[in-house]
């Protein structure tokens, strides 16, 4: 006797993981962080320099409240630091304990991509980048997809601290 087999499902093509990126534009290229480690936005905020700071740290800046080491996210790749001026354009603030936002031009909004759209990303010298997921293509744009985790220590590693000798 033929007993119907019940249908099987095929899961090991799963659904793709969708992750949802917070974009803005610093330096011509456009940037994204993970929506849900972006704390606010602000437009038009003073920077305060800190001197002798490593070139991804450009200042720092208040947004509701909180004093925030903001960051250039070109230098953060490249290790060469924009010229911004001392009114941020717009400021992405971001959670953690860090307290660390991103220095903008521009605000681009929230994006939806695939996990696999994401490139893995890979320097010149073959390496990849500390601060940085991957590389997305999303409206004819390359979004650089930077990693919070990892911001403060890629900001400071190029800093190399001099010990006075006595």
């Amino acid at each position: 006797m033929n007993d119907p087999q019940p249908e099987r499902h095929l899961t090991s093509q799963a659904e793709p993981q969708l992750r949802d990126l917070f974009s803005f534009v610093a330096g011509g290229r456009t940037f994204a962080v993970p929506a849900e480690e972006v704390e606010g936005t602000a437009d038009s905020k003073h920077v305060a320099a800190l001197p002798q700071a490593p070139p991804a740290v450009v200042g720092v800046l208040c947004v509701r409240g909180r004093m925030l080491t903001t960051l250039d996210p070109v230098a953060l790749l490249t290790g060469e630091r924009l010229s911004w001026p001392p009114m941020i354009p717009c400021v992405v603030a971001l959670r953690g304990d860090e307290q660390l936002a991103l220095a903008a031009e521009s605000f681009g909004g929230t994006i939806t991509v695939a996990e696999n759209d994401i490139e893995a990303p890979a320097g010149e010298d073959g390496r990849s980048h500390r601060s940085l997921i991957g590389i997305s293509r999303h409206g004819g744009a390359e979004i650089w997809i930077l990693t919070v985790t990892d911001l403060f220590a890629a900001a400071f590693q190029r800093r190399e601290r001099r010990r006075r000798r006595f």
